[in-house]
């Protein structure tokens, strides 16, 4: 089987460091920054998707910008908010890796982002495959699952998403494949009730 995990809100306890960054970087460039609940909604957006729906009216320069400031945020508030893993999240990796089972990341994140995330926890090997938004179409299209049951040459039918937002489970369902939805994260149980999840 593989096992298609999420990174932020999934594996990596990450949502009050982003918000922080979005907040932070509205400031920078003195916009109304968003509540918290509102920038929990759209995690698991590419960036550049994320930013266009938090700030609709802001021209692509501004949105260049704002972009800019948020990867400057996120880097520099490691070590005042922290991201670790979920608990419990590399026991479950290490099981089913013991169990023979395949392991990739789709992701939201950048690929820049990602790597820095799994360099810092020494996961850089642990995944078979990984795939960031800025590598192809952002969730909740299927591209990036495709992408990845093609490089693993591995059927649809034997894969599944585990991610905390519908943009996950959306982007499984319209790939084919099972979803399963982690309710700790950024969307609330009734909304990813309303995707189906297996």
């Amino acid at each position: 089987m593989l096992f298609i995990f999420d990174w932020d809100g999934t594996l990596c306890r990450s949502l009050d460091r982003i918000v922080t960054s979005v907040q932070n970087s509205a400031d920078d460039l003195k916009l109304i920054a968003p509540e918290y609940d509102q920038i929990k909604s759209i995690v698991g957006l590419g960036l550049n998707e994320a930013m266009d729906q938090l700030f609709p009216d802001l021209p692509d320069s501004g949105r260049e910008q704002l972009v800019s400031r948020y990867k400057y945020h996120f880097v520099e508030l490691d070590t005042s908010v922290p991201s670790p893993l979920y608990p419990d999240a590399m026991a479950t990796l290490e099981y089913l890796r013991q169990s023979n089972h395949r392991l990739a990341v789709a992701t939201g994140k950048s690929r820049q982002g990602l790597d820095r995330a799994l360099n810092e926890k020494g996961m850089m090997q642990f995944f078979d495959a990984t795939r960031c938004a800025d590598e192809t179409r952002s969730k909740p299209h299927p591209q990036m699952l495709h992408e990845l049951l093609e490089e693993l040459e591995h059927p649809a039918e034997n894969a599944v998403m585990i991610g905390d937002t519908e943009f996950d489970l959306e982007m499984a369902n319209a790939a084919g494949i099972k979803a399963i939805g982690v309710s700790y994260g950024a969307h609330p149980l009734p909304r990813l009730e309303k995707c189906r999840p297996h």
